[in-house]
């Protein structure tokens, strides 16, 4: 009798494939077996890219005159400590009693790469389909439909091609271009660490990330700070007003060269001369009244990046943390998959969001989240996200965003501190999207005082909105630009309705006037969350999520990656990453590392560049460009970049 095979990614997951077929477990050494069915499963990678001297043994030693290193028939080995799982695997996969393989793993361009090449190794039964299993979610419901709507295998043959590219273009970069500059410049690393002997590490976007962070830290080293002085009003009618002088046209100091901006003096005794002009008068006249309405609405939902660096924000963890807490969320069937680049949902899935609602609606999560969504119920909100900027399918490649599943009943008391904290994280975030927006009154009053001109504004929240959702939380972030960008530099009267209550034509009693002293500001350090950020936005720390989102597609490394290269730059001593804030600042040896790519060949800093080359890879996924055109530029990039080595060489030491 013929029987199925199911590949997964880990033992866990094939135990949920086992759970959702009904089959009773019969658990073998590496796989489970019934009549109908076998599961299986990888460790993780079970193939890895062979090392040069697998090729030639001369490669073990590093010279220049054996690079580049450019194979024409990759090589590739069996992991030698789970040899054993790869055995089992390969031997369930040659079965002649097998008719279908389903490859379920990851889904994503990492998860088709390691299932790839052990279909590569292993060769299975060549009389077998094998069909490829996507899912969203680890809910039984979600990997029956997986199972019954697998394709066809060559349906994601652009994804492997892609997900192979990938892996070739960082071994050729890593291997060639640390030989390369460790043969000329591993001695300068050495006697700067006081160490006998140094190798120099380069990574096609693990060097342009830490050339983020040194750029970022000499520009604070190098930062000068400037005092400046700003003037501030009290007014009085009833109760006192607040205003800040601001210079218009028409003022007695306006383009004046003693200014260091249009609300402020460079000199202390400059600003106090302008108050003693000042006092001259004694009452102030409301030029104009500037009413407006402004509207918030929910943020957009959680992917993997925007996760990371709220988790950072709010918890103080790395991306990495992040990334094995929610993985933990996804595999107890509460979220769905996590190394998502989208922030919206597909109109499928909007289609069918109430099944999600009721679901949390049964969890019991905490008081607070059912007091979320009784509000919800009570007031009618609508649950209709088909035409809202909360569902968009252009905007989603992979999966859509992370989201409640509405299941997992029997983890929830299960979860960790931090896993409860992570799945409220993203369970708050859901539910605001059902929500209004929020609404504020804002009021601005221009004063003048002869031709001199004091603003004064004033905002309150007429509508909570969404905002509701998180009212009980004390670090609520503002995600609106506009208003982020007003409170930073001005003074806010929370007397609203006395400024609402002016006329044009007032006169206001001046109380007197006070100087301010401001300073400009070096530009903050990365912790590791806002550089997942800056990753995802191609070396931008773009702070406002409806410019993130236009911006997006172009970033440095994927979803899946991003963390890990963090965590990877901290093993190799060239960053660190404090444990209590996450702040990223570079080591010595990351410095002078930096020092000499950024003298040798410094466009592999380039964020622009390291995100062109992923760029690439996801139009080879697409199917825009071929396997071939990819590999063909990578080839020419590697070769051109060791032959300018080699010159530079042979005329410092030839003089030719």
């Amino acid at each position: 009798m013929a029987k199925k095979v199911i590949i997964t990614e880990k033992p866990s997951v094939a135990m949920e494939f086992a759970k959702a077929l009904k089959i009773n477990v019969n658990r073998k050494d590496g796989y489970i077996e019934s009549d109908d069915w076998i599961i299986t499963w990888c460790v993780g990678h079970l193939v890895t890219m062979s090392y040069p001297e697998a090729y030639d043994e001369n490669l073990k030693i590093w010279r220049l005159d054996t690079l580049p290193f450019l194979p024409k028939e990759w090589k590739y080995e069996i992991i030698p400590n789970v040899q054993k799982q790869f055995n089992i695997v390969k031997e369930l996969l040659q079965r002649e009693d097998i008719d279908i393989i389903y490859n379920a793993g990851d889904s994503g361009r990492e998860g088709e790469y390691i299932q790839r090449l052990v279909f590569m190794m292993a060769k299975p039964n060549p009389k077998a389909k094998i069909k490829r299993v996507w899912i969203d979610s680890q809910t039984e419901e979600e990997i029956l439909r997986g199972i019954k709507e697998a394709k066809d295998l060559k349906e994601y043959d652009s994804l492997s091609d892609a997900a192979y590219l990938r892996a070739k273009e960082d071994y050729l970069i890593g291997i060639n271009f640390s030989r390369l500059l460790s043969l000329m410049y591993a001695k300068r690393v050495a006697k700067a660490m006081n160490e006998e002997r140094a190798v120099i590490s380069i990574g096609r976007v693990m060097t342009c990330v830490l050339g983020l962070v040194v750029n970022r830290e000499r520009e604070i080293q190098n930062f000068k700070k400037v005092n400046f002085y700003k003037i501030q009003g009290t007014f009085f009618k009833d109760s006192d007003i607040i205003g800040d002088f601001k210079v218009m046209e028409g003022s007695s100091v306006f383009e004046s060269p003693r200014l260091y901006n249009e609300s402020g003096f460079k000199k202390k005794e400059d600003a106090i001369r302008f108050i003693e002009y000042l006092k001259k008068q004694d009452s102030a006249v409301v030029d104009s009244i500037t009413k407006k309405k402004i509207k918030e609405n929910p943020p957009l939902l959680f992917n993997l990046a925007e996760a990371q660096n709220e988790c950072t924000r709010r918890f103080k963890i790395s991306p990495d943390e992040t990334l094995q807490t929610i993985q933990s969320l996804y595999e107890k069937k509460l979220v769905t998959y996590p190394r998502t680049d989208a922030r919206v949902l597909s109109s499928a899935v909007a289609k069918e969001i109430t099944k999600n609602l009721n679901g949390l609606a049964k969890l019991n999560i905490s008081d607070e989240i059912n007091e979320i969504i009784k509000n919800m119920s009570e007031r009618k909100y609508s649950t209709k996200l088909e035409k809202t900027k909360y569902v968009d399918d252009s905007k989603i490649t992979d999966h859509y965003a992370i989201i409640p599943t509405g299941q997992g009943k029997e983890n929830i008391s299960k979860l960790s501190k931090l896993e409860k904290n992570v799945y409220e994280l993203i369970v708050k975030r859901f539910l605001a999207i059902f929500y209004p927006a929020a609404e504020y009154n804002r009021i601005s009053v221009k004063l003048k005082v002869k031709n001199e001109t004091f603003l004064a504004n004033g905002r309150e929240c007429s509508k909570l909105g969404y905002l509701e959702v998180y009212k009980n939380e004390k670090n609520i972030k503002n995600t609106n630009s506009e208003e982020k960008e007003k409170d930073e530099d001005e003074t806010t009267n929370e007397n609203i309705a006395l400024l609402s209550s002016l006329k044009k034509n007032d006169v206001l009693n001046i109380k007197g006037y006070n100087i301010k002293t401001g300073e400009t500001k070096p530009p903050k350090r990365y912790n590791s969350g806002t550089m997942i950020l800056a990753m995802e936005n191609a070396g931008k720390l773009i702070e406002d999520e409806e410019l993130r989102e236009q911006i997006k597609g172009s970033g440095i490394g994927t979803s899946a990656t991003r963390a890990e290269i963090i965590k990877k730059l901290e093993r190799i001593d060239y960053i660190k990453a404090n444990p209590k804030t996450q702040i990223l600042t570079p080591t010595k040896r990351g410095e002078v590392v930096y020092d000499i790519v950024l003298n040798t060949m410094p466009d592999i800093l380039n964020p622009e560049l390291t995100a062109s080359w992923e760029k690439g890879l996801s139009m080879v996924e697409q199917k825009q460009i071929s396997a071939d055109e990819f590999m063909t530029k990578l080839e020419k990039y590697v070769r051109s970049k060791v032959v300018k080595f080699k010159k530079i060489r042979n005329e410092y030491l030839y003089g030719y």
